[in-house]
């Protein structure tokens, strides 16, 4: 078929797929096994996926359940080039994960970086991965909801994934999701199927996620949380006994949190239990769970400042607090 008699929309299409399929990249993984008599390791195909570029260093960007307890990976360009990879960082609560090449410079096309919070639903999406092992895979689609939230590996929620009617199949996980100029929106995570095959509903990270995480696990390894050096208590205790908030356990001293005198959970010697404050908001944003103090924390860096609301003795009252480095 000549280019000439292709509609507007599936000419931009192709140019699309042309421009962006170099960027995206064929993982496999392995596991290795040693045999039981002659001690010899060897490695054992353990699955794939799809991951992209992200700089002309070699960093590669993909899921972290991709990699997930995998020895070695291996990452084949669309060169059809396979390049050992090295592990540099992990983030489970966001299923995503760094790996790099050595591969040239001029192998490496990444892809130019969106941003997610102005997305709108029944926007056109593109999906590139290796669904199945096949490579160089494109499906089409719409977004067809904003806001969903799925979980993690570690059980945290992921907030604000985008959810869209692109075909997404095992193999596609780790791959870009792309808008109409060819820009990252989302990193392809998860479908919602009974039999495990597409089924009309996938998830991608947003790309906002993507842009604070990346760089982070590049620099470090992991991401780098602002928080507060402080314990606290699980969720089921203060909904057990009829709290709103959470509950502050114990707090390490000579840090912000014992500096700024926020007050722990205390016993004394006749055993009696004095509650600590209990957290409602950040900022004026509403805290009702762990999920949610830790998803407040992750709006701000290192350094920042911010107003919790407490309550102290059934009484609010707020406290301003230095944010710091936590694990």
């Amino acid at each position: 078929m000549r280019q000439a008699s292709l509609a507007a929309d599936e000419a931009a299409t192709i140019a699309l797929f042309a421009a962006a399929s170099p960027s995206v990249v064929h993982i496999t993984t392995n596991a290795l096994e040693r045999d039981f008599f002659s001690f010899n390791v060897t490695e054992i195909p353990q699955g794939t996926g799809t991951g992209f570029a992200w700089d002309k260093q070699g960093h590669v960007v993909t899921n972290f359940h991709v990699i997930e307890d995998a020895d070695t990976a291996h990452v084949a360009l669309s060169d059809h080039s396979i390049w050992q990879a090295e592990l540099v960082g992990v983030a489970p609560e966001k299923d995503l994960a760094v790996l790099k090449i050595d591969a040239p410079a001029d192998q490496l096309q990444p892809l130019p970086v969106g941003t997610s919070h102005d997305l709108q639903v029944g926007q056109a999406v593109f999906a590139i991965g290796n669904p199945f092992g096949l490579d160089q895979t494109l499906t089409t689609g719409v977004i067809s909801a904003l806001g969903r939230e799925i979980n993690s590996r570690t059980g945290r929620p992921i907030k604000n994934v985008i959810q869209t009617d692109a075909a997404i199949n095992p193999g596609n996980s780790g791959g870009p999701l792309l808008d109409r100029q060819r820009r990252l929106i989302g990193v392809t995570t998860a479908i919602f199927s009974p039999s495990g095959a597409y089924a009309g509903i996938g998830f991608a990270i947003p790309v906002n996620v993507v842009s604070w995480a990346v760089p982070e696990l590049i620099a470090h390894g992991r991401i780098i949380r602002p928080g507060l050096a402080v314990d606290f208590a699980p969720d089921e205790w203060t909904k057990r006994i009829g709290l709103e908030g959470v509950l502050v356990l114990s707090i390490e001293p000579n840090r912000s949190a014992s500096d700024a005198g926020l007050r722990p959970t205390r016993r004394d010697q006749l055993g009696n239990i004095y509650l600590g404050d209990i957290i409602t908001a950040i900022d004026q944003t509403p805290v009702a769970s762990m999920n949610d103090l830790l998803t407040a924390f992750e709006q701000h860096s290192v350094g920042d400042r911010v107003t919790l609301t407490v309550v102290r003795d059934r009484k609010p009252l707020t406290v301003e607090v230095l944010l710091e480095a936590v694990d």
